[in-house]
């Protein structure tokens, strides 16, 4: 039976297909009850979503994804049920916008320099008036012709080692946990199992994260197996987080799980939404 809470999923502010209200109704034509916003670096779609869960009976939650740098890594931490409005996530988000377009005039020239022109201008096309993420120029390379499709792209483009790759500072983990507890919210480690840390980094970075105020992590969400469910689940218990799940939804074509059949949590998981209001009748 699938969940009826999805609490990782973007809209057009960041990069996803459907605009805030669009993802709203998708959602609720999906099934979904209780549903989290959490666009890249960006709370601007909130109060529109907010309203249109409003019409559709759809519990909502403020939420953001938050990029961070561990180890020289990029790791995602989202952020749920913040004070959109605070200064502090405000300003700091702010920042991170303009560090995103600096790395992606870097990676329209890293891509040039291999005879691909005109990948910056062709992406924002793509992004409109969101921020410009490596999502937006993997559908430009699509569109393109340089790649089948956007797994491809990211293989053969963005990764470490290939032309369109940034190594980018981002703001440390910390930062991006005590930013999100000081806009009243809760961290989590969105999926933990793309990051290929190796057994004893991801088990200090859980450390590092908990003794931050880290809350919880996602165990299940879209690019997680099976396996990795009960894996994560495992780790939540051994270092007491909480356990979140989310479609990372994209939109259609670019998600690896629809909105809606997106499974429970794993038995003995203690919910990240276990003391929320907005989902106290998915407790019972």
């Amino acid at each position: 039976m699938a969940a009826q809470i999805d609490l990782h999923c973007h809209s057009t502010i960041s990069d996803g297909i459907l605009s805030p209200q669009e993802l709203v109704a998708h959602a609720a034509k999906s099934g979904v009850k209780v549903l989290a916003l959490t666009d890249h670096d960006d709370v601007g779609g909130l109060q529109a979503a907010r309203e249109a869960a409003m019409q559709y009976g759809i519990q909502f939650v403020n939420g953001v994804e938050i990029s961070a740098t561990w180890k020289k890594r990029t790791l995602h931490i989202v952020g749920l049920k913040i004070d959109a409005e605070n200064k502090a996530l405000k300003t700091a988000l702010d920042k991170v916008r303009i560090g995103r377009d600096a790395r992606a005039q870097e990676i329209a020239a890293g891509l040039a320099k291999v005879g691909i022109h005109g990948a910056y201008e062709g992406a924002n096309a793509i992004a409109k008036q969101s921020i410009l993420t490596r999502s937006h120029f993997a559908q430009f390379l699509v569109q393109n012709g340089n790649a089948k499709d956007v797994k491809t792209v990211f293989k053969k483009f963005l990764v470490k080692g290939k032309p369109g790759f940034v190594d980018h500072q981002w703001m440390t983990l910390q930062e991006a946990v005590e930013l999100i507890i000081g806009a009243g919210g809760s961290a989590v480690i969105a999926h933990p199992g793309r990051y290929d840390l190796g057994r004893i980094n991801m088990l200090e970075l859980m450390q590092e994260f908990r003794s931050y105020g880290g809350a919880a992590i996602e165990v299940i969400t879209g690019s997680h197996t099976p396996p990795q469910y009960q894996q994560f689940a495992k780790i939540a218990h051994q270092f007491s987080l909480k356990c979140s799940i989310g479609s990372d939804y994209h939109g259609y074509g670019v998600s690896h799980m629809a909105m809606g059949s997106v499974p429970n949590l794993p038995a003995g998981c203690v919910p990240v939404w276990d003391d929320w209001p907005e989902a106290a009748y998915l407790l019972n």
